[in-house]
């Protein structure tokens, strides 16, 4: 048991860590408050900062079922929320039509044969109704986690829909009603800040900045994935990686790169890092042909004592 939190808390840093992710105090904070008050969690960051990865690791390890909305422009209700199966809505009309006819023949009046039919299902049911991510995950509950991700690559018009399920946990559809989360999904929304969100969208939301980890944290990432990874090369990788990041690169390396340069590294049986088996494997690490050519003028800098 967690002693940041009273009561029955749960140990998020444990849990996290076995799905591969290497918390904090402040995000265990968060977490705990998401699910308890509960409310959305909007995480803000720089790209490769674990943002995405958080709401896996959350999903994984707490044995909810992941729901993905990837964010783009023009996203709508009808690719977010919900929509009408028009094809079965046109086959029930066609049933509907032959059976007032069937109807008609026999109480010849069509006013009989509507209020027969009028108690069956409508048109505009449930039935017919396609759930989106979104509906999905409010019909999920508890058991769902819904990852909107990027919401900063969407239309501004498209926080507005938004906004009802971040405050009620809910979808209003006009012609069935407001469909209410039993219980709350737990929710992320991430954000790379390539444009501002609305207030209104961070006011529904508990806020976490999660920013690129620092050496300490990277190493703990580093033997959380890799374990038995010997001391000397996590130390040189780890002075190659604070040299570029104090480069102006166009895209700084992401703990996930790091991890798959450092297996790179093993699988070529690296026991030191050269300049020359740096070049050869470095597109493990930087995924960006401008950034390349910068790491390669500065490699004196970054790779030292060969």
């Amino acid at each position: 048991m967690s002693s940041k939190f009273t009561g029955n808390s749960v140990d998020y840093s444990r849990l996290l860590l076995s799905a591969g992710f290497v918390s904090n105090d402040e995000i265990d904070t968060v977490l705990h408050l998401a699910v308890n008050l509960p409310k959305p969690v909007f995480i803000e960051g720089p790209v490769g900062s674990g943002k995405t990865f958080l709401a896996k690791a959350f999903a994984d390890a707490t044995g909810r079922r992941l729901i993905r909305l990837q964010c783009y422009e023009g996203l709508d209700e009808s690719k977010t929320i919900y929509e009408w199966e028009y094809s079965k809505q046109l086959l029930f009309t066609q049933m509907l039509k032959s059976r007032i006819e069937k109807l008609t023949s026999k109480t010849k009046s069509i006013e009989q044969a509507v209020a027969i039919l009028s108690k069956e299902k409508g048109f505009f049911s449930e039935e017919f109704l396609v759930s989106r991510p979104i509906l999905e995950a409010i019909k999920g509950g508890d058991k769902t986690v819904l990852l909107i991700d990027e919401i900063d690559k969407s239309d501004a018009e498209f926080e507005a829909f938004l906004l009802e399920v971040l405050s009620e946990f809910a979808v209003s559809i006009p012609e069935i009603g407001t469909i209410t989360a039993k219980s709350k999904p737990v929710i992320f929304l991430t954000s790379n800040n390539s444009r501002e969100v609305s207030d209104a969208l961070k006011r529904r939301c508990l806020y976490l900045y999660m920013d690129l980890p620092d050496r300490e944290m990277t190493k703990k990432i580093i033997l959380a994935h890799i374990p038995d990874v010997k001391e000397r090369l996590i130390k040189q990788v780890l002075d190659a990686v604070d040299s570029i990041r104090r480069l102006r690169l166009n895209r700084q390396p992401s703990a996930g790169e790091i991890i798959d340069w450092v297996r790179s590294l093993i699988i070529l049986s690296a026991e030191d890092i050269s300049k020359e088996l740096f070049i050869r494997t470095m597109t493990s690490l930087i995924k960006d042909q401008s950034d390349i050519d910068s790491v390669k003028k500065s490699i004196n800098s970054v790779i030292r004592g060969e």
